[in-house]
């Protein structure tokens, strides 16, 4: 009778492991485990224990976004890093344009009477820049010390020092005239480059417009305050007295127009 009996458990164990399979996936793992034998035991059988393990890779993705800050003087300092000073005094002539007000960019150039409304920073930013790319032989200041300290503040001699003006060799007596432009302007820069030459600065005609950025308030220097009143008594007409902090002697000359400027940028 138990014979009988575990002959009808075993056969349906069988049947029921046959007809009714366990489903599992193609990435599912098995395997069989002996089972410990003791008393009550059935000799000689496993356990089937499935282990069913589902991985989904996760993937993360940092994004970083690097904005670089731009300035209206990247594109001058750019020329300046590759050494294009024909394109570097372009677009310094370009700025001092857009800065100096919505007239001078309607114009095309620069009255002397509007460097006043240039900032401070911004014309110590274009200098700064002519120096650092130059070993220190471009820029306003290195002009305006040569004008101030070794020319005796005479125009015609720092055009002569910077070579903004040519010895003519025909003639007996000594005599000079202007480079033509751009051709016999310094464009590079070596030992034999002259210093201040560069940024031109309405090196063509006049003197009035670079006089004023001398005089800005940028580049001031001991001396200059007295020549900065004169001026500013000289040409202000009495309502534009609030710019003279601003500006200096620029305060004055704000409603002054000029038909024909010889002096233009």
């Amino acid at each position: 009778m138990a014979t009988n009996s575990f002959n009808s458990i075993h056969t349906l164990r069988r049947r029921h492991s046959i007809d009714c399979p366990c489903p599992f996936s193609s990435s599912s793992s098995f395997f069989l485990k002996p089972i410990t034998k003791n008393p009550s035991s059935f000799s000689n059988h496993y356990l089937i224990t499935f282990s069913v393990s589902s991985t989904t890779p996760t993937t993360t993705t940092t994004t970083t976004t690097t904005t670089t800050p731009t300035t209206p003087f990247d594109t001058l300092e750019q020329h300046l890093i590759s050494q294009n000073f024909r394109e570097a005094d372009e677009e310094t002539r370009r700025l001092l344009i857009v800065l100096a007000g919505e007239a001078a960019v309607k114009r095309g150039y620069v009255f002397f009477s509007e460097v006043q409304f240039i900032s401070e920073s911004d014309l110590k930013e274009i200098d700064s820049l002519w120096r650092k790319y130059s070993d220190g032989k471009f820029g306003y200041s290195v002009q305006k010390k040569i004008w101030n300290t070794k020319v005796n503040r005479d125009f015609t001699n720092f055009f002569i020092k910077v070579r903004w003006m040519k010895k003519l060799e025909s003639e007996e007596v000594d005599q000079y005239n202007y480079r033509a432009f751009p051709n016999e302007f310094i464009w590079e820069l070596n030992d034999e480059t002259p210093e201040g030459h560069l940024p031109l600065t309405n090196a063509l005609r006049g003197t009035q417009l670079l006089k004023s950025i001398f005089l800005h308030p940028a580049f001031v220097e001991e001396g200059d305050e007295e020549e900065e009143k004169e001026a500013y008594s000289n040409n202000n007409s009495g309502g534009d007295k609030g710019n003279a902090k601003k500006g200096g002697l620029f305060g004055g000359l704000r409603s002054k127009l000029f038909s024909k400027p010889d002096y233009s940028f």
